[in-house]
């Protein structure tokens, strides 16, 4: 066998690739200390689920505005300029903080997170197609799995820096009715809870800072085909018509929006069954090292398995959880819905190098915008489902739809979009 055509990251590419790869844990960090957040701000701002939600359409409403333009910028100059630009933004988000909790505005706090993420959409565009180009085609999605394996990692070490320094620690978490208190103890409560909030991405702006001047020193291998571009909107034309890439948006759109739906209302959904948001967070923390090992076995049953058959097998196991996530109220329920981690785990890298597969370098640039703008569905998706969460009240089991709690019946949503990406990967694996 050629060791060449079959390695997966070539010694060349070593030391590039372990520097990328670290940033797939760093947007995994912003990803899981801003989920609990929302049950957060609730708490202290006094919010509605709906209002709550805001945050997240923040957070990935500037993954949509953002990454089309960082497609550009790159095209034009290279991965490492994206990569710069990306942390850059990372950090002054991060650290619009710091005079969010001073103003103690949920306006500020959600254009920090905004700005944030104009940063991690550099970071998504750059990083994702460039480790498909760090190696021979052929294991371009195995080693895209390897690189997203580290995105939990950053997954765990946000929620436990939420659980144990924020929500913990939140005094308007403690008080059984924060709502009934006179306005001059709900204010230095509320101050107190905001500086908590606010700490945690302080220190993180600092550090990326510090990652910014790395990736400054580093030397990194620059694009193939720099130099020889094709016109802008002819490369759009070829995008619009491959349909294994249009349906991969759509995909990425969904599983997008039942990730976030799935870790952050897990919050809602043990709060239903009278679970604190601590104890919520532990179960949080194990579906995270579900996601881990789900990621792990994915990468491994590529070697055997077409990336079309996997997104299949792992999107109809997924749909079996969902529906006891719905019809079952009580802890095994709960059970069911840190489970679908496991089945959530494959599925970007593999979308995304599915939807790639096939395209040249500078086709990957400007399509990787396309499938990094699909994160959006982080942004709707959850929103709707706040608003199903407050069909009977701010509460979480204020009714009953369809014989089950609103909480639960708002994992429809869910539901529905594994079916569609059941369909997509059958679809690629009968014709690929």
């Amino acid at each position: 066998m050629n060791t060449i055509k079959t390695s997966l990251v070539p010694k060349k590419y070593l030391i590039p690739f372990i520097l990328v790869t670290s940033l797939f844990a760093l947007w995994g960090f912003a990803n899981a200390v801003t989920d609990p957040m929302v049950q957060a701000f609730k708490k202290v701002l006094e919010l509605s689920n709906s209002e709550a939600a805001w945050i997240q359409t923040a957070f990935y409403g500037g993954y949509f505005c953002m990454a089309l333009p960082a497609s550009i910028l790159m095209r034009k100059y290279s991965y490492k300029v994206g990569i710069l630009i990306g942390l850059g933004l990372y950090a002054t988000g991060a650290l619009l903080f710091y005079p969010a909790a001073q103003s103690e505005s949920f306006f500020f706090f959600c254009l920090g997170l905004y700005i944030l993420t104009f940063g991690l959409a550099f970071l998504e565009t750059a990083a994702n197609p460039y480790i498909l180009a760090m190696g021979p085609r052929e294991t371009a999605t195995q080693r895209l799995n390897l690189a997203q394996a580290f995105n939990p990692v950053g997954l765990i070490g946000g929620l436990l820096i939420a659980q144990q320094f924020i929500l913990k620690n939140l005094k308007s978490d403690d008080i059984e009715n924060f709502s009934a208190l006179d306005e001059a103890s709900k204010t230095l409560i509320r101050t107190s809870d905001l500086m908590l909030i606010r700490n945690p991405y302080v220190i993180l702006g600092l550090v990326i800072a510090v990652i910014f001047v790395v990736f400054v020193i580093c030397k990194m291998p620059q694009s193939k085909d720099e130099g020889t571009l094709p016109k802008f909107n002819e490369t759009i034309k070829v995008l619009g018509k491959n349909k294994k890439y249009i349906l991969g948006i759509i995909s990425q759109i969904l599983h997008v929006g039942c990730l976030i739906m799935c870790w952050t209302f897990i919050y809602q959904y043990a709060e239903a069954i009278e679970i604190d948001s601590v104890t919520a967070g532990n179960y949080q923390i194990i579906a995270f090292i579900v996601f881990i090992f789900g990621r792990a076995l994915g990468t491994y049953l590529l070697k055997f398995i077409s990336s079309g058959k996997l997104l299949m097998f792992f999107s109809l196991l997924g749909i079996i959880f969902l529906i006891g996530v719905i019809v079952i109220q009580g802890v095994l329920g709960l059970y069911c819905l840190v489970a679908v981690s496991f089945c959530m785990s494959v599925k970007f890298p593999t979308i995304y190098g599915i939807a790639l597969g096939g395209l040249t370098e500078e086709q990957s640039k400007i399509g990787s915008a396309g499938l990094i703008m699909a994160i959006v569905g982080g942004a709707t998706l959850p929103k709707i489902q706040a608003n199903i969460i407050d069909i009977g009240g701010s509460g979480v089991s204020d009714t009953f739809i369809m014989g089950v709690s609103e909480i639960n019946f708002s994992f429809i949503l869910p539901l529905l979009c594994f079916t569609f990406i059941a369909w997509y990967g059958y679809m690629v694996y009968k014709k690929p």
